[in-house]
């Protein structure tokens, strides 16, 4: 039961994973989510059902259009993936219960904005702002331990975002500021200051291999939201792990 219900979920996480993306490039362009369709964004061609399957369609179609045979970005396979493989471990890792739902919407914020800060730099507060109640609801129905720990979390989230984005004069996006707001709902206290911590070295990895391999310029802006989304994964599951190791070092 376990194998079908994982199955499950990782099915239902690629499906939504594919929404998320249109979710991600629309909202901060201020389009409809609805109409049109899905379609090549060179050709604006109607895509077909069988070109619209999750990482299926991109394989078969080598990663191009059927038709102008224009490249398409590896972005939307791999958000539909990491979607997929994600809502199936949350599963596996929680199983049938109330933390699942906090999970799934945790993991749903943070796919979206990372497509959306990748495409435009940009966290949208009509995203944040729509994540915001049901997180706050799903975080009554599974209380962090202390009850209280999700309201200093976000506080402590969002006043700290702030003091660094006013020390470093505008070095940090409001998006990300508001975004830590939502982390600390979730995540409580030591949590997002881990995320913080962990955000900060991989976009300082993430950096330097732009440097390095695509020879960016050092003031080249580099979106921070998706190391902020892996750090923030990373911890929600593992933080506790990762603070008893620590602590054990010393």
């Amino acid at each position: 039961m376990t194998i079908t219900y994982t199955a499950f979920f990782f099915i239902i996480g690629l499906v939504l994973g594919s929404f998320y993306n249109v979710v991600g490039l629309r909202v901060p362009k201020k389009k409809s989510i609805v109409f049109p369709g899905s379609h090549c964004t060179s050709c604006k061609r109607q895509l077909t059902a069988l070109e619209l399957v999750p990482v299926v369609s991109y394989i078969l179609l080598r990663g191009k259009c059927r038709i102008c045979k224009v490249r398409i970005s590896p972005i939307y396979m791999i958000m539909e993936l990491f979607t997929g493989l994600l809502f199936a471990f949350s599963y596996w890792w929680l199983g049938l219960s109330l933390e699942l739902f906090v999970a799934l919407l945790f993991i749903s914020l943070l796919i979206i904005i990372t497509v959306s800060d990748i495409a435009y730099m940009l966290i949208p507060d009509k995203i944040l702002l729509f994540f915001l109640p049901l997180l706050i609801i799903g975080r009554v129905l599974s209380p962090l331990q202390p009850w209280w720990d999700s309201l200093l979390g976000a506080a402590v989230g969002f006043g700290l975002l702030l003091l660094i984005a006013v020390v470093s004069k505008g070095g940090m996006g409001g998006g990300d500021i508001k975004l830590f707001f939502l982390l600390g709902l979730v995540l409580g206290t030591i949590n997002t200051l881990l995320t913080l911590f962990l955000a900060a070295a991989i976009g300082m990895i993430v950096g330097i291999v732009q440097l390095k391999i695509r020879k960016k310029d050092r003031k080249t802006p580099i979106p921070f939201g998706p190391s902020i989304a892996l750090a923030a994964i990373i911890i929600y599951f593992y933080g506790t792990q990762m603070m008893e190791w620590y602590m054990r070092l010393f």
